[in-house]
């Protein structure tokens, strides 16, 4: 046990990241069914979909299990009084200011987890109250942060300042990945990559091919002036580098992101107009396999990775 471990109540340091269009019920019990904890990503969900998807998911696990809300959310109220009427155990919220719901949802008995990827914000986060950090470097999919910290870098850093648990992000998809992060300082590791090329990612099934089929280079953190976001080289990343090109204003930027194109590309499968979020890990993921199986295979190479280390 740890102090994450011990927190969340569960078996192994393992968190599955709440992810858009890819961490619905389904992938959120299967993780937590077989010792991590495993998050419903709220972002891409109309309230009532999200209490389908809790009403499921508690019939699906005994076991703890996680929700992610970005607080920029437009029915944050909505959802929030869903997640305290369904009594979910763990929130982690991300994208915003924690001041907003924490100490809220803490005295709903609700145990609150924010994501950051900076010290300074590591830090505000503490000072809200948060019960943990995950810390999420640049090579994390999905938005994350400006200033392109790498999560080997960040750990540290936020390590030597945070007294509450700390769990690394970005870039992590094996047990030596999870083995460094922890030896960095890390109390735990979030991994949202390696959880979308699975059977129970609600993700389309083009978008999970074109995850193992990528190579290093293969994705860049774009959109900076309006929310930083890595994506899989496609046509429509090769419309907004075209675009940068012209030094565009940021409503011709807005123009051409266009309303639900991360669902086109990640829950539709259009991988030519569809933005397609995914982290540099992508390419040492080679496979789609069952979350437990994930599982099982990051622990073995974690302790076989702690044996050759001890070793040296």
């Amino acid at each position: 046990m740890n102090r994450i471990t011990s927190l969340f109540g569960i078996q192994y340091p393992i968190i599955q990241a709440g992810m858009i269009w890819a961490s619905g019920w389904k992938l959120a019990s299967a993780v937590s069914n077989a010792g991590g904890l495993g998050i419903i990503g709220a972002g891409s969900m109309y309230p009532e979909i999200l209490k389908e998807h809790l009403i499921k998911c508690k019939k699906a696990t005994t076991n703890p299990f996680a929700v992610n809300v970005p607080l920029l959310y437009p029915d944050i109220d909505k959802l929030m009084q869903i997640i305290i009427e369904e009594k979910v155990k763990i929130v982690f919220t991300s994208a915003g200011n924690p001041k907003t719901w924490t100490s809220h949802l803490k005295e709903n008995g609700i145990t609150v987890v924010h994501v950051v990827s900076s010290v300074k914000f590591a830090l505000k986060a503490e000072e809200a109250g948060v019960d943990a950090v995950v810390a999420e470097g640049f090579e994390a999919g999905g938005h994350n942060g400006r200033e392109e910290t790498t999560t080997f870098t960040l750990i540290p850093m936020v390590k030597e300042q945070l007294k509450v648990p700390l769990i690394a992000a970005g870039g992590i998809a094996t047990g030596r990945g999870m083995l460094a992060a922890m030896v960095l300082g890390a109390d735990a590791v979030q991994i949202g990559s390696r959880f979308v090329a699975t059977p129970e990612a609600s993700s389309h099934i083009n978008f999970k091919n074109k995850v193992i089929a990528a190579k290093e280079g293969d994705t860049e953190l774009t959109l900076k002036e309006l929310a930083p976001v890595r994506l899989l080289k496609n046509k429509f990343y090769d419309d907004v580098k075209a675009l940068y090109a012209t030094a565009p204003s940021k409503e011709q930027l807005v123009e051409l992101l266009g309303r639900a194109r991360a669902k086109k590309g990640m829950f539709e499968g259009d991988l030519e107009e569809g933005e397609l979020e995914i982290g540099q890990i992508a390419g040492l993921i080679h496979s789609i396999k069952p979350a437990a199986e994930i599982i099982e295979e990051l622990m073995i190479d974690f302790e076989r990775a702690k044996d050759q280390v001890a070793l040296c």
